[in-house]
């Protein structure tokens, strides 16, 4: 079978969207430490990647588009450009022109790189006036200030980082670049390259020695390693020509760095240099060995600091679809699985037993290892809103500081794509609806800032995400209010203050006076309730009023497959996600008839509701006589679960509900059993609220 094809311009799309991210965080710190070096390299190197790359492989429009931005910051590396908040604003919508340009060249506004052109000539020297072209880049023109026709001779020695070939830094392209410049000769340094059975492909051995006869000045040439120039090693010597005889080889090694002596020695005598010394008197023959023995394990030290250097972390880049196609193959792995164990346990054979025990814990270390590769930090989602938060912030007049934590926490990947929305209309409510003005903030006795604070959390299974303000905090008067008013809630009920809080996310609800640009059309809080829901999580609402809001989202660590019980109501199976479950007790009838009609089962002391799930399930076959009751759990409320049978533990491969059974509450998806047959997942969420409300019910009647 034949290797995909590999599209240049996609891995230069993929690759620019990081440097792009990362610009955009370079240049949002920037903005409150105006004076570090190290950020405003970082922007600058990003730009001239974009620009180098984008020439290379036909984004001709992003290369010259990014070479006015990339001068611009090259100002600033060297003094002559102060980095002013409107510098840092006009590079934002010129890092977003550049995305547009990458991704979408048609759909760019007309005009609006010329604009951001005008802006940026108006506050930097060095760049052009809107619609002015660039040269193409690297293409060997003269660079700014320099004496056109005076030229120079440089010898350039480098060695590229180990890792820098798996990083992507293709080597010759340096060289082209040099060549770019004027005339090279150029000459491989191979003394670093091992015996070929020692040889590592993903590493970088060799080095190069450049003579570079150019017009143009140092900055120059260190700009073609400017991206790399940090772990590298690079020396750049001026040699002076002149008409004279040229200079012998050893005047040439001398002024590499070789000592005179040395030099003069070599010329005299053709013996090893410790052969000499001892005949000469000057060193021990004990000596001489003592000093090879050293030379001996000092090189074996270096072997093995080489060899634990070979065997550090890399990384690879996959397509996220594969991935998905390897989940999907694990799942169907880990099904085949569960039919060979029950087949070996209906045959009763001991060695086929044995074989499906070590069948399943090999797919069993496959599922952790597949799934351990989807995860991906929420650091990655939690930096696209600092972006947001600042332009919003300043579009509605106020001063707020997005603070994060627990952005190493790890989440499945498929989890982080969907969670972009909610948060982004949680962050907009928090800032529309929850911080107040500047004067309100006075009035209420806060600081001039506020905050909202965005935090990840591993809890057992699942992952609690919070947004949390130090804003107004909701009104309970208004969302009652309005909940009447729209017929949510009959005047006058009684209702918990949990569940008034849950009025927001009905469709349509809104508190706000006011429909502005922001919110208040009673939309984003649905979509936010919709998308947690579909992933299998919950939302919760924490807010006092005058102190802020806190919005607390739940999910689970993966989609894809998780650890259940399996468990057995009437003729049917049903799976109940694990990590929900606390213990499993059996309830008697004695215990059943002693609560006297109420749901209750004591458990230490505790009183815990329970379902009759063949009640809520219509089971039609008779009932066990001795039932068992799974105690579960949704963070702090309780419920028990009461199923004829619990038959075990199951690795469950989560299966959708067709679109026919979206209305079905109770479950969450569905998994096929090692016989074939279908059980469905339980969604404790759901069934947790039914069996408290239904309780609540029962005591106001």
């Amino acid at each position: 079978m034949m290797a995909p094809q590999v599209d240049p311009a996609a891995t230069y799309r993929q690759e620019a969207r990081e440097l792009l991210e990362q610009l955009e965080a370079a240049l949002l710190d920037l903005e409150e430490t105006p004076d570090d070096r190290e950020l405003i390299d970082s922007a600058f190197r990003a730009l001239h990647t974009i620009k180098g790359s984008g020439a290379m492989f036909g984004f001709v429009a992003v290369a010259n588009f990014a070479h006015h931005i990339e001068n611009a910051f090259d100002d600033v590396r060297k003094g002559k450009t102060v980095l002013t908040r409107e510098l840092t604003s006009i590079a934002l919508a010129a890092k977003d022109y550049i995305r547009t340009l990458m991704d979408s060249p048609d759909e760019a506004p007309p005009g609006a790189g010329d604009r951001i052109l005008a802006d940026l000539a108006s506050l930097t020297a060095s760049a052009p006036a809107a619609g002015g072209k660039p040269p193409p880049a690297d293409n060997g023109e003269k660079a700014p200030g320099l004496r056109k026709g005076a030229f120079e001779t440089f010898r350039i020695r480098f060695y590229l980082p180990p890792d820098a070939v798996s990083l992507g830094t293709n080597p010759f392209l340096l060289l082209n670049e040099l060549r770019s410049l004027g005339e090279c000769t150029v000459v491989a340094l191979t003394e670093a390259i091992p015996p070929l059975e020692e040889i590592d492909p993903a590493r970088c051995y060799l080095g190069w020695s450049v003579l570079l006869t150019t017009d143009r000045s140092r900055a120059a040439i260190e700009e073609v390693f400017i991206f790399v120039l940090d772990d590298m090693t690079l020396s750049i010597d001026r040699v002076e020509v002149t008409a004279e005889e040229p200079k012998r080889i050893g005047e040439i090694l001398v002024e590499h760095g070789l000592p005179q002596e040395t030099i003069d020695q070599a010329l005299t005598r053709q013996q090893p240099l410790g052969q000499i010394l001892v005949k000469t008197g000057e060193v021990s023959p004990d000596q001489l060995a003592a000093a090879l023995a050293e030379q001996r394990h000092l090189r074996e030290k270096a072997e093995a600091a080489k060899s634990t250097a070979a065997k550090s972390e890399t990384s690879i880049r996959v397509p996220a679809e594969r991935l998905d196609d390897l989940m999907d193959q694990v799942g169907e792995l880990v099904i085949t699985q569960a039919r060979f164990r029950q087949l070996a346990s209906a045959i009763g054979d001991s060695r086929l037993k044995a074989l499906a025990e070590e069948v399943e814990r090999l797919a069993s270390g496959l599922r952790d290892t597949t799934m351990g590769i989807r995860m991906i930090p929420i650091g990655s989602l939690f930096s696209r809103f600092r972006r947001l938060v600042r332009d919003l912030s300043r579009d509605l007049g106020k001063e707020v500081l997005l603070s994060t934590s627990g952005e190493d926490t790890e989440l499945d990947k498929t989890v982080i794509e969907r969670l972009n929305d909610p948060l982004v209309h949680l962050i907009r409510n928090s800032l529309d609806h929850g911080i107040e003005d500047k004067g309100g903030r006075a009035a209420a006795g806060k600081a001039e800032q506020g905050n909202i604070h965005l935090s990840a959390i591993h809890s057992g299974a699942q992952v609690l995400i919070s947004i949390k303000d130090d804003g107004r905090g909701l009104d309970r008067a208004r969302i009652r209010a309005r909940a009447e008013e729209q017929g949510l809630l009959p005047p006058e009920a009684k209702i918990s203050d949990a569940e008034l809080l849950q009025f927001i996310f009905h469709p349509g609800f809104s508190t706000a006076r006011a429909v502005t640009s922001v919110s208040g059309r009673g939309v984003g809080m649905d979509v936010v309730h919709r998308i947690i829901e579909a992933l299998r999580g919950s939302v919760e609402v924490n807010s006092v009023h005058g102190e802020g809001t806190e919005v607390v989202l739940r999910l689970p660590l993966t989609l894809a497959i998780i650890d259940g019980l399996l468990v057995r109501v009437g003729a049917n199976r049903y799976v109940i996600p694990l990590s929900t479950v606390e213990e499993c007790v059996e309830l008697s009838n004695a215990e059943a008839n002693r609560s006297s009609g109420r749901n209750f089962l004591s458990i230490r002391g505790d009183l815990v509701p329970f379902l009759r799930l063949r009640e809520l399930f219509d089971a039609k076959t008779p009932a066990d006589p001795h039932p068992k009751v799974v105690i579960v759990s949704d963070d702090e409320r309780r419920v028990g679960l009461v199923v004829d049978q619990v038959i075990g533990d199951h690795q469950t491969v989560i299966k959708s509900l067709s679109k026919l059974h979206a209305d079905v509450q109770s479950f969450s998806g569905a998994t096929i059993l090692g016989d074939g047959t279908v059980a469905l997942i339980l969604d404790i969420a759901h069934l947790i609220a039914f069996g408290q409300a239904d309780e609540q019910r029962r005591q106001a009647s």
